[in-house]
C-alpha cells in the first residue's frame, strides 16, 4: 500500500478499508448523501451552503477571494471536529480522510491531524478514485463466485427463502434488499425509498467483496433492472449463466404470502390502482378496470390470484426461459406451506 506522505491510492485502500480505525467523508452532506465508503461517517470542511457560497464567489468575484473565504470555513470547521467528534481519540488513531477528488479539502484535515501526532492517511484521487476502483471491481469480483440462482414464480417466498440461508450461515447475495424494492410494478416499499444507483453499486461491491469464493453465493433470480436500479452487467451476465434452484409452492400459499408483503396496499387501495394502471399498456382497461373493481371490494384472495395467471406468472416464465440458461434443469425444492418453519427446513436442505 502506498503511504508516501501521508497518501494511500484508491485500489489498495479498497483492499485494507478495515485496517484504518475510522473512514472519514469531508465532503458536504448532500455529496455524502448521494454515494460514500461503506462505514464512512461524514465531517464536512464546507457544508452544502458553505460550498454553494465559496462556489458563487469563485464565479462571480475571483478564486482568490473564494480560496480565502473557504480557507476560514474550512479553518472553523475542523476546529469544531477536533473539539467534538475527534476530540476522544487516542493518540495510535488511524483514520483515512476523503473527499472529492482527494483535493484541498481532504488535504487539509488530513495535514492537521498528521500534525496532531495521529496517523492520519489521505485518499488519493478522493472519492473520484474510489468510483473508478469500485466500478472495476464490479466487473470482475462476480467472475469468481459460483452462484446458485433461487428461481420460481412470483409469491414463492424466494426473498424469505434468502433470509432463511442467511439466518444458517448460508452466503447470500440479497439485491431486492440492498435495492429496497421487490421487483415488479408493485415491488416499491410504501417506508422505504430507492437507493441511488452510485449507492447500490457500493452497497452491492461490499457484499461481493465479503463473499467467500470457495462457497457458493445463494441470489434470487431477477431482471436487469429493480425499480430504478440497474443490476451490473457482470453481475446479471454470470448469475444468467449459474446452476438453478425452482421453488415449488402451490397457488393458494403464493397467494398468503404476497398478501402478507403487500398488505399496504390493502390499507391503501388508491395507491394500488395507481401502480396497475402501469399495466394498461400490456392488458388493457377493461382487465385493470376489473382488478381494481376486485380491490375496491376487498375480494384480495381473487384479486392476486388473477393477478398471478394473468400477469405475472407468463411474464415470469418468458423471462426465466429466456434468460437463464440452466432453469430447464433447476433442482426442484417443494415448500407446501407459508409457515416461517418451512423456509427454514428448505434452508437447511441446500446447505446440508
Amino acid at each position: 500500500m502506498k503511504r508516501e506522505h501521508g497518501i494511500v491510492e484508491a485500489t489498495e485502500a479498497l483492499r485494507a478499508l478495515e485496517s484504518f480505525d475510522t473512514i472519514i467523508d469531508v465532503r458536504s452532506e448532500g455529496e455524502f448523501a448521494e454515494d460514500h465508503v461503506p462505514g464512512a461517517i461524514n465531517c464536512p470542511v464546507l457544508n452544502n451552503a458553505e460550498r454553494a457560497e465559496v462556489g458563487t464567489l469563485d464565479r462571480q468575484q475571483s478564486s482568490f477571494e473564494a480560496r480565502r473565504r473557504g480557507a476560514a470555513l474550512v479553518a472553523r470547521n475542523i476546529a469544531r471536529h477536533l473539539e467534538g467528534r475527534f476530540a476522544d481519540k487516542p493518540r495510535d488513531w488511524h483514520p483515512l480522510v476523503y473527499c472529492w477528488r482527494g483535493g484541498g479539502r481532504s488535504a487539509a484535515l488530513t495535514h492537521v491531524l498528521a500534525r496532531v501526532g495521529w496517523r492520519a492517511q489521505q485518499l488519493d484521487g478522493g472519492y473520484r478514485a474510489y468510483r473508478r476502483a469500485v466500478m472495476a471491481e464490479l466487473e470482475t469480483l462476480p467472475l469468481a463466485m459460483e452462484f446458485n440462482v433461487i428461481t420460481g414464480t412470483t409469491g414463492s417466498g424466494k426473498s424469505r427463502l434468502l433470509q432463511a440461508l442467511a439466518s444458517q450461515g448460508a452466503q447470500v447475495l440479497d439485491l431486492e434488499a440492498l435495492a429496497c424494492h421487490r421487483g415488479s410494478v408493485l415491488g416499491g416499499l410504501p417506508s422505504q425509498p430507492q437507493p441511488g444507483q452510485k449507492a447500490f453499486e457500493t452497497q452491492l461491491w461490499d457484499a461481493l467483496r465479503r463473499c467467500d469464493p470457495a462457497r457458493p453465493v445463494f441470489v434470487e433470480s431477477e431482471s436487469r433492472k429493480i425499480g430504478n436500479l440497474r443490476v451490473p452487467d457482470a453481475l446479471l451476465t454470470r448469475m444468467r449463466e449459474s446452476a438453478c434452484i425452482r421453488l415449488d409452492v402451490p397457488l393458494p400459499v403464493r397467494v398468503r404470502l404476497l398478501r402478507d408483503e403487500y398488505a399496504h396496499f390493502e390499507r391503501d387501495p388508491a395507491t394500488l390502482a395507481t401502480q396497475l394502471d402501469c399495466l394498461v399498456p400490456l392488458h388493457g382497461h377493461d382487465k385493470v378496470s376489473a382488478w381494481k373493481s376486485l380491490a375496491e371490494q376487498h375480494a384480495w384472495d381473487t384479486m392476486v390470484e388473477q393477478l398471478l395467471r394473468e400477469h405475472y406468472d407468463p411474464a415470469y416464465l418468458r423471462s426465466i426461459a429466456r434468460n437463464f440458461r440452466a432453469s430447464g434443469q433447476a433442482r426442484e425444492l417443494p415448500i407446501a406451506s407459508d409457515d416461517t418453519a418451512a423456509y427454514a427446513a428448505a434452508a437447511r436442505e441446500l446447505v446440508n
